[in-house]
């Protein structure tokens, strides 16, 4: 592996001009594709197969003009005073008007006026899904009514569920990431080709998607979690190599052959680091939700290219930067850095600082991260609703109104539909129907059934007692399932968003454990690869339970309890969103290990080419202490940036995925790694004669590279080797 990287390194060094030609190139293709080929990116949440998503599939064969997304205009008089039938005509004419509507149904005649008479809800038909629904449509929804004098009118229901933008919040990590990697490199031009190499494989894993788009139906989060990884690796890959370069630079290495060097070890590493990213999330689809399997790969492709950036665009953009990646003080010195000051850098003060306090070290830190983790105890998983949404949005002003009037239950109605042979036997299954969840705990009121033309298929709109998100409504929604199984002559199927949300979630859930287990596994796997040792991985694998269990913890305190919630723009605390523990999962395995491998490959160079074990610890986390600093600031300050937007979501993603870093990088990689590292010494590095003879010789830290290259010092025999 190392050689071969070596040789791809000195190639991208010399041919620079074409490699550089070819990445524009494929970036202008992408970027064009995108352009021509780009389709609407859904908001919705679904798993086929739930009782909910077969109810919704039924029900748009076979009762249409009621399959289509909803919409609640709520309308609310003066304190003191009652609505009239004239006041909310005109608000009703105005919404039935709107362009994809089928119907909007008098609150006067549908009885959904408040029992003091100040509140009406004007209930809204579109015949399209809610990703299908046009901005001028949703535009024009939101108009109706907005003349009515004296009276407050605001829009909800599901065609009020925006999609996520890529905004200006972003630009706010990128800027960050951009200061750190300039004063970690002392050098504007090491700084801006790092940024542009990270940039140029977002930028082509981004259009790529979009490229995919037209064909592939792609949930909104999805392109913003690949830009968010895309982003992150991106950065770090290059930055790992270019810290590389710039090490052997600064030994008196000639800048073609220290690029070649670099690629075939750092790179090595970020082959693996990467490789371990990529698995996880394609792993996602064991889950078997579509949605979260498409959210994976894209993300998974994302950091595929970002990968292959590091190794060929970056090796030939330092063939043009030559030796100015350097400090200015530096860059014309031939000259080795001396020992002494090498052993003076803080990192190597860190790490023989843990090496003197490492029990006290671990238990403290083990100590301090399961505290942390404590609040997972706790933690509930729900899809978001406009409850949790940002105060001043339309819908959450719907939402607070609706709420204000009727009860939080208004806000989470659920669905019956009742498909029978013939119009008889759903006309009597119906009737059964009704009475049976009427009486059902938890249920508030049940509305008339509307009946398709054929009469076969009925929906019956169900108000719980309680909110979409709560842990009653979860209660209400089995309730009703067990008791209208007892239905004959018809098939009775509960769905609509709440329902909806309640199967993605339990599903998730359900999946969880299982994830978990095969991560967990599958990082010994790799690890026991790339290190050729039992306990490396076994450490390994620990260490990123506890960042899991200390990122739940925290996510479940700020999100779900509240606590500090102000601080990362949290107006409502709620259930965290149904899928970030498994995505958090997958992509905080892949981050926890490319840490790891960068940290740890680094003290098994040293080992395999006969320093001391202690002494090999001391010298990783002396040498990658800085860089791997950075790296985790940057990743933070990426992923934190997208804690500004006011997306609930995307909010909780970003601020999960920062502070796992965060933990990750500096409590678990940079002080219980070295400390568990010291106390192992020598036996870290044991594996069974029966696993070495087994196990592939992967070479990541380039011991054989290292073998072969003194004996080829000149230019022919070093483009052979």
């Amino acid at each position: 592996m190392a050689i071969l990287l070596y040789r791809l390194g000195r190639f991208s060094f010399r041919r620079r001009g074409r490699v550089v030609a070819m990445w524009l190139v494929l970036l202008a293709l992408l970027g064009s594709a995108a352009a021509a080929f780009s389709g609407p990116t859904s908001n919705s949440f679904s798993i086929p197969g739930t009782e909910s998503q077969k109810a919704m599939d039924s029900l748009a064969e076979e009762f249409p003009e009621a399959s289509g997304a909803t919409g609640t205009i709520v309308v609310a008089a003066p304190e003191g005073e009652r609505l009239t039938p004239a006041a909310v005509g005109p608000v009703t004419k105005e919404a039935a008007d709107v362009p994809g509507v089928v119907g909007a149904v008098d609150p006067f005649e549908a009885k959904s006026v408040s029992q003091d008479g100040r509140y009406a809800l004007v209930q809204v038909q579109f015949d399209s899904k809610a990703d299908e629904v046009t901005d001028d449509q949703r535009a024009a929804y939101e108009q109706a009514g907005a003349d009515a004098d004296g009276l407050r009118v605001e829009h909800g229901g599901e065609v009020m569920q925006a999609v996520p933008e890529i905004g200006s919040t972003e630009a706010i990590g990128v800027g960050v990431a951009a200061l750190v990697l300039v004063l970690t490199f002392g050098s504007l031009v090491a700084a801006g080709m790092t940024l542009l190499n990270a940039l140029v494989g977002v930028g082509a894993g981004i259009a790529g998607l979009f490229a995919l788009s037209g064909v592939v139906e792609m949930n909104s989060t999805a392109p913003i979690l690949a830009l968010m990884l895309g982003l992150a690796v991106g950065i770090d890959y290059s930055l790992f190599i270019t810290s590389r370069y710039r090490q052997h630079l600064s030994q008196g290495m000639e800048p073609e052959d220290a690029a070649g060097r670099a690629t075939g070890t750092a790179g090595s590493a970020v082959v693996f680091a990467g490789a371990t990213v990529v698995i996880a999330l394609a792993g996602l689809a064991v889950a078997g939700v579509p949605f979260l399997t498409v959210m994976g790969l894209a993300a998974a492709g994302t950091v595929a290219l970002a990968v292959l950036v590091a190794l060929t665009l970056l090796p030939a953009v330092l063939g043009f930067a030559g030796r100015r990646v350097l400090p200015r003080r530096r860059a014309g010195r031939e000259g080795a850095e001396t020992p002494e000051a090498a052993e003076n850098r803080l990192g190597f003060r860190w790490g023989r600082a843990v090496a003197k306090v490492r029990v006290p070290l671990l238990v403290v830190a083990a100590l301090g991260l399961g505290a942390l983790a404590s609040p997972v105890t706790d933690m509930r998983l729900a899809l978001p609703d406009a409850g949790t949404a940002a105060e001043g949005s339309a819908a959450r002003e719907a939402y607070d109104l609706t709420t204000e009037g009727f009860g939080e239950g208004f806000n989470g109605r659920l669905a019956v539909v009742v498909s029978g042979d013939d119009a008889q036997a759903t006309g009597a299954a119906t009737k059964q129907t009704a009475a049976l969840v009427a009486k059902t705990d938890g249920v508030l009121t049940v509305a008339p059934p509307q009946t398709s033309k054929d009469g076969t298929t009925a929906l019956l709109g169900v108000i719980p007692k309680t909110g979409p998100s709560a842990a009653e409504t979860e209660e209400t929604v089995h309730s009703i399932r067990d008791r209208v199984a007892t239905v004959e002559g018809a098939t009775v199927s509960l769905t609509g968003a709440t329902a909806l949300g309640i199967d993605v979630s339990e599903k998730l859930a359900d999946a969880l454990p299982v994830y978990l287990v095969l991560v967990a596994g599958l990082s010994v796997l790799l690890l026991m690869l790339v290190f050729r040792s039992i306990l490396v991985p076994l450490k390994a694998a620990l260490g990123f339970l506890l960042t899991v269990g200390a990122t739940f913890g925290i996510t479940v305190a700020i999100f779900q309890q509240g606590h500090l919630a102000g601080l990362v723009g949290v107006d409502t605390p709620g259930p965290l969103v149904s899928f970030l523990p498994i995505l958090l999962i997958g992509i905080l395995f892949g981050l926890a290990m490319d840490y790891e491998v960068f940290l740890v490959s680094r003290m098994r160079e040293d080992f395999v080419h006969g320093v001391d074990a202690r002494r090999a610890v001391v010298s990783g986390v002396g040498h990658n202490a800085r860089v791997v600093s950075a790296a985790a600031v940057i990743m933070t300050s990426v992923f934190g940036g997208f804690v500004l937007m006011e997306d609930p979501i995307i909010k909780s993603v970003g601020f999960a995925l920062a502070i796992g870093v965060v933990v990750d990088a500096f409590v678990v990689r940079m002080a219980l790694v070295p400390a568990v590292m010291h106390l192992l010494g020598r036996a870290a590095w044991w594996l069974p004669r029966p696993l070495q003879r087994a196990l592939p010789n992967l070479d990541v830290e380039g011991e054989r590279l290292q073998q072969k290259l003194p004996e080829q010092r000149s230019e022919g025999e070093l483009t052979n080797v």
